[in-house]
């Protein structure tokens, strides 16, 4: 990391003894775990939002038409839609 920054964090107790339980069980620090949890949210988020973005985009009507075009091969044995 280049650049570092702090944030009080309040956790209920629950949750904290939770993180810090299955932390110790992975090896990691209580920081490590929280700090991996945080970019696979923000990972997820921001995959749900490329996705949603090129469905926008989508032309459907070429799209049918490439996928109804004739030629090519038949599927192979196991394919089948």
């Amino acid at each position: 990391m280049k650049s570092v920054t702090t944030y009080p964090l309040r956790l209920p107790h629950s949750i904290k003894a939770a993180v810090a339980r299955i932390a110790k069980e992975d090896g990691t620090s209580i920081n490590q775990f929280v700090v991996t949890a945080v970019a696979e949210k923000l990972a997820a988020l921001e995959t749900a939002s490329f996705f949603a973005e090129r469905r926008q985009r989508a032309d459907l009507v070429a799209f049918r038409k490439l996928m109804h075009r004739k030629g090519g091969e038949p599927p192979k044995r196991g394919d089948e839609v």
